[in-house]
């Protein structure tokens, strides 16, 4: 199969869909890997470690496009690239459809099957290529959020640790999930007072029991939530609800009771965030305010650290490639199921039913599409 790897064009983001390790690992398997020239170089690999690898270093995203049967990126793709897909091409890569109806309805019109990274499972419930990313933002977000706590990004000036005599900061994190429980970890790790709210009581055991004392736990019930934002100088949103749109957990009208300057850090941005007022930023200019609360809601957190999130990602999503590359999307996806859930769009159908849900439109079953 022909395997062609883009360089990402969304504002800031410099991570790249396959690393030399995972070109060369296909390029053994017999397939033919084409990669953009200069698209490594933001994660720090450089056009010749892809040649060393065996795979052909491509001018541009064009030539990509027009000669590759499976196209393997990062980021959702943008308007001018799903303008560059054709009828019968695979596009394996993070979609994130549920709050964009635009790109729902390019990719439905362009003919291509469409794998979307985020909704892929594994036997244990999990999401395993949503996960390494989510390990990232996680560990990022009391990082970015003790940054625009500082007084001169608009924030209350409160110091996560504190200082003797000083109390931490108190964080609050929506969501004791892969992200969750990362953000809270390193939140705890810099001293800063830590709550982390979910709705699952068996969660919340978990955490309890092997973090013991590290945070402390709640149950996510709106009086709950409401009480402890109130007391909070950062908010992290946490939440996922797997290929849908996230819930909004604090309303617009709840601001006017947070501390002002209060931090909020929304993860769950990539699905239409979680807070009402989140609207998605970019690392040029991540932070906004609205009525006195700081929001942060970089889209692409985990391109921050561009190299880390890479590897890490190529991790993940090596195996499965090879076995679409190896087997063809349908035999791949009839083999296994877990990669089946990742199909959100084939042939110019919607085979995602939470994304059809969120935007009214109507769903064919993958088991079907798949046999189309």
């Amino acid at each position: 199969m022909k395997i062609g790897c883009p360089k990402e064009i969304k504002p800031q983001e410099f991570r790249v869909g396959i690393t030399p390790n995972a070109a060369r690992e296909a390029v053994a398997h017999g397939h033919e890997v084409m990669i953009e020239t200069g698209a490594g170089t933001g994660a720090g690999f450089e056009d010749a470690d892809y040649s060393a690898a065996g795979a052909q270093i491509i001018g541009t995203a064009e030539e990509i496009f027009a000669k590759a049967e499976m196209i393997v990126k990062v980021k959702e793709p943008q308007a001018a690239e799903r303008k560059m897909l054709r009828e019968g091409q695979l596009l394996f890569t993070y979609l994130h459809l549920a709050p964009d109806p635009d790109q729902t309805h390019d990719l439905i019109a362009s003919g291509a099957t469409c794998i979307a990274y985020e909704t892929v499972t594994d036997d244990r419930g999990g999401l395993p290529l949503l996960a390494p990313m989510s390990e990232v933002a996680g560990r990022l977000a009391p990082q970015v959020g003790a940054w625009t706590l500082q007084k001169a990004n608009g924030g209350r000036g409160v110091l996560m640790g504190g200082v003797p005599g000083v109390g931490p900061a108190r964080v609050v994190v929506i969501g004791g999930g892969v992200v969750g429980t990362h953000a809270a970890k390193i939140a705890a790790g810099m001293g800063a007072d830590v709550t982390v709210l979910d709705r699952s009581l068996p969660r919340l055991r978990y955490l309890d029991d092997v973090f013991g004392g590290t945070f402390k736990t709640s149950y996510a019930s709106a009086g709950n939530t409401a009480e402890l934002a109130e007391a909070a100088d950062l908010i992290i949103g946490a939440v996922l609800i797997p290929g849908a749109a996230a819930p909004k957990l604090i309303s617009r009208a709840q601001l006017a009771d947070l501390k002002p300057g209060a931090a909020l850090v929304d993860v769950a941005i990539d699905q239409g965030g979680c807070f009402e007022t989140s609207k998605a930023t970019t690392h040029q200019d991540p932070i906004y305010n609205v009525d006195g609360i700081m929001h942060y809601c970089v889209a692409n957190m985990p391109g921050a650290v561009a190299r880390t999130s890479t590897i890490a990602l190529g991790n993940a999503t090596m195996p499965f490639m090879l076995a679409l590359a190896d087997k063809g999307w349908r035999q791949a996806c009839l083999d296994d199921p877990h990669l089946m859930n990742g199909l959100n769009v084939h042939a110019g159908q919607l085979t995602y039913y939470a994304v059809g849900k969120a935007l009214g439109i109507d769903v064919v079953s993958p088991s079907i599409a798949v046999k189309q």
